[in-house]
């Protein structure tokens, strides 16, 4: 849920003016030393401000905790959360800076999680792993068109403004000897129904689809369908900044030689086919240096007691970004969940604190950074598996914590009606129960709280898409804080406690400085104290399948959802008549 870089110049000194050249070096030394303290300021402040007015109102108070309203929420020391999050900062520091798929530090994080729940905790701990392909790209790629006769090399650019095409991610290499046909597929190519209507039929010949309606992955996946060679995908010149080549991500699965046009060169070649003569083929070459497929783990803990079938899941991402170690995104999340799960381990071993009648599993995603590749292949496999306890039908509910510790942060709380609009209604009605539920905890506690989207960038995504309600906590990312918000947090925590207007909840996310001094203790400990209070108040339902997931509720979104499809229809039946009836596109 990418770094600065910064150069230095050598400057050469004259050897006959020593002096000169010690006052220069002087001086450049207190700019460079100027230059650091600015940025570590900078990365430091929000934290630190918020820490001294932490300290100033803990001296103000006594030395007994406030009620959190939750046993568990109040078994939970932030001081054992701050130790692992601390060990995956030594594992990135000793690993190249970093804790990303495919590299030492990922590795070694999965080793700690493992072994610490084993140590700690009697839960059934399992690591499962599923595998990806390297991309790494070996040559420019090279394209040549030909239409009529006439053969154009066609400018490649690591500058996507000045490049007329460019590859995509998990292309497929290509060597092609000859030209080959393009075969412009009508409409968006989001359907059968265009592939079936392109002249000539898409099999062996390169498609070529315009950008617009469904997913890239989508036109892919239908490009493969229908057995083209390679495919080409052209922006839509819809706006200033849609004419270049794009860089998509078509995801592992994609099996094609595939590039990006820009909207002119797309269109030359989408018109000039339009009249068979022209003979309008492509040349292709795509040389990967490697493809080779690589193991990336999940792991799920499991308690050892409560009904199988009805399974709260606690989900978090156990990998960081090239550029940094990681620590709030998604360090946070990682050791958080690892510190619930421990702290309810000791509770289940006290004679006060009942057992819950649910499983709860606790999941640590492998590879969320490069697509939510963990959590959606546990999803895939949940849905095709028979054995009880893994099927998906076993699963209730989804809690997913990413970043939870952002420095200049809110308390945001994912938001049930921002779903998108095709999730299954199934998952509606929880989803908005789970908004209502963390939103409480925040209330009692007299704390502030923003409304944060369901924007599909975490891995509540997969589970949404199958139908399975999901909640959560963010304390944000690349968004501007406002004034307004400020103000709020202010007012509510007291002067200094809000933060910084006009800045971004984290300036370390996705950069090398996201360390263990990005982290706001303060509000990291409330939102593991909210994460312990909701998952307690779910586990205490008597009947959490039916609270979840309320029938009459389900089935009258239900009637809404066929109401709005056969509205629709109508609307698609008379677009299509009045189409006819013009003998050319009316809308």
């Amino acid at each position: 849920m990418s770094s600065n870089q910064v150069s230095n110049e050598m400057v050469d000194t004259n050897n006959d003016s020593k002096i000169s050249s010690m006052n220069k070096n002087i001086k450049f030394l207190f700019y460079a030393l100027g230059i650091g303290i600015f940025f570590t300021v900078t990365t430091v402040a929000l934290s630190a401000a918020t820490l001294g007015t932490v300290i100033k109102n803990f001296k103000d108070t006594p030395t007994s905790k406030p009620s959190l309203g939750s046993k568990y929420a109040e078994s939970i020391e932030i001081s054992d959360v701050m130790m692992h999050l601390k060990e995956l900062q030594n594992i990135a520091t000793n690993a190249d800076g970093n804790r990303a798929v495919s590299t030492l530090g990922f590795n070694q994080t999965l080793d700690y999680i493992t072994s610490y729940l084993s140590t700690q905790t009697d839960f059934k701990v399992a690591r499962s792993y599923f595998y990806l392909r390297k991309f790494i790209i070996g040559a420019n790629p090279v394209l040549l068109t030909s239409i009529n006769g006439v053969e154009t090399n066609r400018t490649f650019s690591s500058n996507l403004s000045a490049s007329e095409f460019y590859f995509m991610q998990y292309t497929r290499s290509a060597n092609f000897n000859s030209f080959v046909l393009i075969s412009p597929i009508p409409n968006l190519g989001c359907s059968s129904a265009d592939w079936l209507a392109a002249s000539p039929a898409p099999a062996g010949q390169v498609a070529l689809v315009k950008r617009g309606e469904c997913t890239f992955a989508e036109k892919a996946a239908l490009a493969s369908q229908y057995n083209a060679a390679a495919l080409l995908i052209y922006n839509d010149g819809e706006a200033p900044d849609r004419f270049a080549p794009v860089f998509i991500n078509l995801g592992q699965s994609n099996e094609l030689p595939a590039l990006s046009l820009s909207y002119n060169l797309g269109k030359q070649l989408a018109d000039a086919a339009q009249n068979p003569s022209n003979n309008v083929g492509v040349r292709i070459i795509i040389q990967m240096a490697d493809e080779s497929s690589y193991p990336v783990g999940n792991i799920c803990a499991d308690t050892p007691t409560g009904d199988v079938t009805q399974t709260i899941v606690i989900g978090s991402h156990s990998d960081s970004v090239p550029a940094g170690p990681g620590i709030n995104d998604n360090g946070s999340g990682s050791a958080a969940n690892l510190g619930l799960a421990v702290a309810l381990a000791r509770l289940f071993k006290t004679s006060t604190y009942a057992k819950y009648k649910y499983r709860v599993r606790f999941c640590w995603w492998g590879a969320e950074e490069i697509g939510l590749l963990g959590s959606d292949y546990h999803v895939k496999q949940a849905k095709i598996s028979t054995v009880v306890g893994e099927r998906l039908s076993d699963y209730l509910v989804n809690l997913n914590y990413d970043m939870l510790g952002s420095p200049n942060y809110i308390f945001g709380i994912y938001d049930g009606k921002t779903a998108n609009s095709d999730t299954p209604v199934t998952a509606l009605p929880g989803s908005n129960k789970m908004t209502a539920l963390y939103r409480q905890w925040f209330d009692e506690q007299k704390l502030p709280w923003n409304y944060t989207d369901f924007s599909g960038r975490s891995d509540y995504g997969p589970f949404l898409a199958e139908g399975i309600v999901a909640g959560g906590l963010f304390s944000g990312a690349d968004g501007t804080k406002t004034l307004d918000e400020r103000n709020y947090y202010d007012q509510m925590l007291g002067q200094g406690m809000g933060g910084i207007a006009g800045a971004i909840h984290d300036p370390c996310y996705h950069r090398q400085c996201d360390s263990i001094q990005n982290i706001n203790v303060f509000a990291y400990e409330k939102m593991v104290q909210a994460a312990a209070y909701v998952l307690e108040q779910l586990a205490r339902q008597d009947d959490l399948k039916t609270w979840l997931y309320p029938a009459a509720q389900i089935a009258k979104l239900n009637d809404q959802q066929k109401q709005q499809q056969q509205q629709q229809q109508r609307r698609k039946q008379n677009y299509n008549s009045m189409n006819e009836y013009f003998g050319y596109p009316y809308y």
